[in-house]
């Protein structure tokens, strides 16, 4: 499948998942306001860093390796054995951590203990969780791109409906239960799609572990576990430096504006993620290579820049439609928070080979010394120019990681 065909497949999944995030954040905006949309965010946060230890880190793995193995039935057996028995393993470590330390975790995400009970319900369905997240990471690899994006269609509509229900009738608290609950459930629809995948076969998953696998997957995972605790977590440290000094309401129309970007900017990522790395993976050629990187700036850039400009155009509806009166201050972040997700999107284009050809050591520098420039320079912006000074720390931090990107691959594509 192209990347045209592909793009536009996710475009109707995004479209649907686009509508199903505004109904969701209208209902969060009218029942719990900006402060309560920061929260979200915090364990949104924290559930990206725990999704990823509980897959013991190595989905951009499955992935990879599984698009390598393509018409390498042995191997592919190997991988998915083997991928299997890590995710069991590190969900269930995951799973007694959360359980044991609930308390803690609570008053490290909220600065309250009132939300443990948030963390026991997570404990038991991270498990699933994290099947889902293989499964779908296999449907990737494979390139069932139909299941894929059927699959996340159907997420998007029972997350509207389940999450709605929830927030009217419990608040705040009801979105957070939403949140460590929605996958869980998915798993069973994902599974009851790829039984009838000719690579799904039981005894594929039951052979335990093996040790070449093991290590090259162990690659991913250190590019895994560094974007697990650096992106999320200065997230979290940005988002409670901006509630402590300039209020909640702050770190909400932060989180406002950082869902918006997410939303528009969604077919591309998943374009990216769906097709993208894949399709690079698969690639030894490096003039070929070379084509399909020119080929993703020429369909992708411009499609990003038109996309970005509406958003700009159209900020105060949006704003209206998707949120309430009460994130009218918003306004001002889009500017510069859309500059910097041209610049991402550039970046991206380039950054995905780190991930397509296990660049371990290149992924882990660059990832680590832009979180840092990004964390640090997002506190200051804040410091001396308010909210509006962390989209000019965005877009100035993507900018310093595109040109860091050209700089890298020039020579060696």
């Amino acid at each position: 499948m192209t990347l045209i065909k592909t793009s536009i497949l996710t475009a109707i999944s995004t479209i649907i998942k686009i509508f199903s995030g505004f109904v969701i954040n209208k209902v969060v905006a009218i029942y719990i306001g900006p402060s309560g949309l920061a929260m979200i965010g915090q364990l949104q946060s924290f559930l990206n860093i725990i999704k990823i230890f509980a897959n013991g880190a190595t989905i951009q793995g499955v992935i990879k390796y599984t698009a390598e193995y393509k018409n390498r039935r042995e191997d592919k057996i190997k991988l998915f054995s083997s991928s299997f028995a890590i995710t069991i393993l590190s969900s269930i470590v995951i799973s007694i951590i959360l359980f044991i330390f609930n308390q803690e975790f609570s008053e490290l995400i909220f600065k309250t203990d009132g939300y443990k009970m948030v963390f026991n319900i997570l404990s038991f369905t991270i498990s699933l969780f994290a099947l889902n997240t293989l499964l779908l990471s296999i449907l990737n690899g494979e390139q069932e791109i139909k299941k894929y994006i059927l699959i996340n269609i159907i997420s998007s509509i029972f997350s509207l409906f389940f999450t709605t229900l929830l927030v009217v009738k419990f608040h705040l608290m009801g979105a957070l239960y939403a949140l460590v609950l929605n996958q869980s459930v998915i798993f069973f629809i994902t599974l009851i799609f790829v039984v009838k995948s000719s690579w799904f076969k039981i005894r594929y998953f039951t052979k335990g572990f093996d040790s070449k696998t093991t290590t090259k997957l162990g690659k991913y995972a250190l590019m895994a576990l560094t974007s697990a605790l650096t992106i999320p977590i200065s997230e979290i440290i940005i988002r409670n430096y901006i509630g402590s000094t300039i209020g909640w309401d702050s770190a909400g129309y932060w989180q406002g504006i950082k869902y918006i970007s997410d939303m528009y900017l969604l077919v591309i990522t998943t374009s990216l993620s769906v097709y993208y790395l894949p399709k690079l993976s698969e690639i030894e050629d490096r003039d070929e290579l070379r084509r399909e990187i020119f080929s993703g700036y020429k369909i992708i850039m411009p499609i990003v820049i038109i996309m970005a400009f509406g958003i700009y155009i159209f900020r105060d509806f949006i704003i209206e439609i998707a949120f309430s009166g009460k994130f009218v201050a918003m306004s001002e972040l889009f500017l510069w928070q859309l500059i910097g997700d041209v610049f991402k999107i550039a970046s991206w284009l380039l950054a995905y080979l780190m991930l397509a050809k296990a660049m371990t050591k290149i992924f882990i520098i660059s990832e680590i010394l832009f979180v840092t420039i990004w964390t640090v320079v997002a506190i200051l912006g804040v410091k001396y120019y308010g909210i509006v000074g962390i989209t000019y720390a965005f877009a100035l931090n993507y900018f310093l990681y595109l040109i860091f990107m050209f700089l890298y691959f020039r020579k060696r594509i």
